[in-house]
């Protein structure tokens, strides 16, 4: 069920329908209001301002359909415009960041607030009589709800204003980066604790390979392997949500061991194993459907699960940036800047255990592992042999590394940023010739020697030349 909810709330967001439909039928109860405010408090106490006069019916039926009028033919070319742009942006940056520009709330108010204002003055412009009309005896001019329609206009020229400014602002590339960069640094920022002192010892001194049943270890007998229930998907398409809780609670309720085949971004196929659960005699139908209810399976992947995906945002902007056709390296240099700012916040930062405990410290749940190393090869792994391909973009790609180098104390991660320094120096050595592949190699050779030393961030600071300004 919270799957279901968090699937439909995160479409609502991404739709273009949702937002103005609210703001219409706010717009309905407001022309309704200001009618009845009208009907019992009159426009009497207007003719003694001399700058606000009660209107008469026909310039109120003029003021009111002037109005109406123009907001409908505004917000057809605000919705022509919002097509334009985010076709534009499909193509030019990739269709899967597309969703960000469908969940922009700037277009969606701007598109709201003219529709409201053109409902708001429709409902009103109907209560107008004249004196004499046939059936309408005395004549009616809902003048509060009159000023209330002109002062909307007003508001939507204001934000007509706002959505001439906002539209070329939010195309521009580095707006396009900086929104992905900061969604990634925030979830990092959710997800993951940063390192506190020491990790708390195991109280019973058991290791994690310990606590796996015999079924999942590695080198389980045919028997061992065999004594599983598994649990199949229903659905085809991609893994969008897990609710973690409620896996927990079915888990722990009915004394499983659960073993997750995917992890949210992954492609699922209907049929294939979902879920193993380990003892088979404990998992009946009732509870593989509980099991299967957990998850909410889409059409295409989201980030509310899924940095992977944020990160994939990332390196395909400026794979497309390094594509031949375009030939554009200081997008993709954008890119890696935000790319390795994550990632250093990252390497700060302890990653969970797959295995997943309750409260009296029982497994319930195997996870897929999350590592640095797995972030590292789905970021700068991806985009090194597009870097290679570009001078610009590799001396940015490794200055990158040594701002994440910079944040890391772990000699295994350390490791494996020289590792991925290794790799494309000799995917450079391939690509790039002359000048260009010399300094190139120079600069990897110079960080893979700072980080050899035990005091390399000392010496990657004192080295800010290079590292900070020129790289």
């Amino acid at each position: 069920m919270k799957t279901t909810i968090l699937k439909f709330a995160d479409g609502l967001r991404g739709s273009y329908w949702f937002l103005p439909t609210v703001m219409a039928l706010g717009a309905v109860l407001l022309a309704g209001g200001m009618i009845l405010l009208d009907t019992y408090k009159g426009s009497d106490w207007m003719d003694g301002l001399p700058w606000l006069y009660a209107a008469r019916p026909d310039g109120a039926r003029q003021v009111l359909s002037a109005i109406s009028g123009s907001m409908i033919t505004v917000a057809g070319t605000v919705f022509s415009v919002t097509i334009a742009a985010v076709v534009y942006a499909s193509g030019q940056y990739g269709p899967r960041l597309l969703s960000n520009f469908m969940s922009d709330r700037g277009n969606q108010v701007t598109l709201g607030t003219f529709i409201a204002t053109f409902v708001y003055c429709l409902l009103v412009l109907r209560t107008i009589r004249s004196a004499g009309e046939a059936g309408a005896g005395a004549g009616f001019v809902p003048n509060l709800a009159l000023l209330v329609g002109v002062a909307l206009a007003l508001c939507s020229i204001a934000v007509l204003i706002f959505f001439i400014h906002h539209v070329p602002s939010q195309l521009h590339i580095n707006v396009v980066i900086e929104d992905i960069g900061d969604k990634l640094l925030k979830e990092i920022d959710n997800r993951f604790p940063r390192f506190i002192g020491a990790p708390q010892p195991d109280d019973n001194g058991q290791d994690d390979a310990a606590r796996v049943p015999a079924t999942f270890q590695l080198d389980a007998s045919q028997a061992d392997g065999a004594r599983r229930a598994l649990v199949a998907a229903k659905d085809t398409g991609y893994l969008q949500l897990i609710d973690d809780d409620a896996v927990m609670v079915v888990a722990r309720e009915h004394d499983l061991v659960l073993r997750l085949q995917y992890q949210p971004g992954d492609f699922i196929h209907a049929g294939r194993t979902l879920v193993e659960a380990w003892p088979p005699e404990r998992c009946d139908d009732d509870t593989a459907a509980a099991i299967g209810a957990v998850f909410s399976v889409g059409s295409r992947r989201t980030a509310l699960q899924d940095l992977r995906f944020l990160v994939d945002e990332l390196v395909e902007i400026a794979a497309r940036a390094l594509s031949p056709g375009v030939n554009d390296p200081f997008t993709a240099v954008t890119c890696l800047d935000w790319l390795g700012a994550a990632i250093s916040d990252l390497a700060g930062r302890e990653l969970p255990s797959h295995l997943r405990l309750d409260g009296d410290g029982a497994l319930r749940v195997i996870t897929h592992p999350v590592t640095f190393a797995g972030f590292m090869e789905r970021g700068f792994g991806a985009l090194s042999q597009y870097c290679a391909t570009d001078m610009v973009a590799s001396l940015r790609f490794i200055r990158a590394l040594g701002e994440v180098s910079v944040g890391c104390d772990d000699p295994e991660r350390l490791k494996n940023l020289d590792d991925h320094a290794q790799k494309l120096v000799v995917l450079v050595r391939e690509n790039l010739k002359g000048f260009n592949r010399d300094r190139v190699i120079e600069r990897a050779d110079q960080l893979r020697r700072a980080m050899a030393e035990p005091d390399y961030k000392r010496r990657l600071r004192d080295s800010g030349a290079w590292l900070g300004g020129t790289a």
